[in-house]
C-alpha cells in the first residue's frame, strides 16, 4: 500500500521511517523474564503463584541480612551512611554474579532460582529506599554536601559493582581448568 506523500502536520514522510513501517514486528517477548517461557502476564495466574512465593521468600531472607548489617554498623544521626551504601554496592555486585551466572553459564537453571536469588534475595538486601531517605535526611539536617555525595557516590558504587561483578564472573569462568581458550560457556 503506498504511503501518503506527505504526514498529517504537511511536512515529507521520513524515508527510513516509512522504510520500517513496511517491516514485520519481532515477535512480543514476556515483560518481566522471571515468568518464564510462554508466561505472560494476565495470563494462568496459578503458575504465577510459585514465583510470588519464590520472591517472598528470597525478600525475606535478603531483607533480614540487610537489616542484621544495619544493627551491626549503624549509622550515628548526620554521619554519611556507609552501610547502606555498602549494602547496595554489595547487592548490586550479587546481582552482576547472579545474571552472568544464570544468563551465561547455568542457562538450564530451575525456573525460580532468578526469582528467588535475584528479585527476592537480592532485592530484599539492597535498599535503595532507605538510600533516598538518607540523602533526605542528610539535606533536612543541614548536610547538603554529605547528601549530594551520598546521592552521587551510591550510584557510583552500585554501577561499579554491577559491572566488577559480571565482568569477574566472566573471567573466572573463563579460567576454569579445563576450559578453553575463549569460552564462555
Amino acid at each position: 500500500m503506498p504511503h501518503p506523500p506527505h504526514t498529517p502536520d504537511g511536512a515529507a514522510p521520513d524515508p527510513v521511517e516509512t522504510h520500517r513501517a513496511n517491516l514485520p514486528l519481532p515477535p512480543p517477548e514476556p515483560v518481566d523474564p522471571d515468568l518464564g517461557p510462554g508466561l505472560v502476564p494476565g495470563e494462568r495466574p496459578e503458575r504465577q503463584w510459585p514465583v510470588l512465593v519464590a520472591i517472598s521468600m528470597g525478600g525475606g531472607v535478603g531483607a533480614a541480612v540487610r537489616y542484621g548489617a544495619i544493627v551491626l554498623w549503624p549509622t550515628p544521626t548526620g554521619a554519611f551512611p556507609w552501610t547502606v551504601l555498602l549494602v547496595n554496592a554489595a547487592g548490586c555486585a550479587a546481582m552482576g554474579v547472579l545474571m552472568t551466572l544464570l544468563s551465561e553459564v547455568w542457562t538450564e537453571a530451575p525456573r525460580l532460582v532468578r526469582p528467588f536469588l535475584g528479585t527476592g534475595m537480592l532485592g530484599g538486601f539492597t535498599t535503595f529506599s532507605t538510600y533516598a531517605l538518607d540523602v533526605q535526611t542528610l539535606f533536612d539536617g543541614g548536610r547538603p554536601g554529605r547528601a549530594l555525595g551520598d546521592l552521587a557516590l551510591t550510584v557510583a558504587a552500585a554501577l561499579a559493582a554491577v559491572t566488577a561483578g559480571a565482568w569477574l564472573t566472566r573471567w573466572a569462568v573463563r579460567m576454569r581448568p579445563g576450559r578453553a581458550e575463549g569460552s564462555t560457556a
